[in-house]
């Protein structure tokens, strides 16, 4: 796995991770925030070819 994918996976890793806590935490406004974040950060993995897909056990 290259330095990209790596840093890419990591970054959405921690923000799925901060959106769930966001929302745990009723915050909204942050909410919306992770959200957009993660949008981004899906379209640019897509845009470079990582599957960021969940893996199935």
């Amino acid at each position: 796995m290259d330095a990209f994918t790596t840093g890419i996976l990591q970054r959405i890793n921690a923000t799925e991770s901060d959106l769930r806590r966001a929302r745990e935490t009723g915050d909204d406004f942050l909410a919306d925030v992770e959200l957009s974040e993660l949008e981004d950060l899906r379209r640019l993995a897509a845009e470079h070819g990582v599957d960021v897909r969940p893996k199935v056990a």
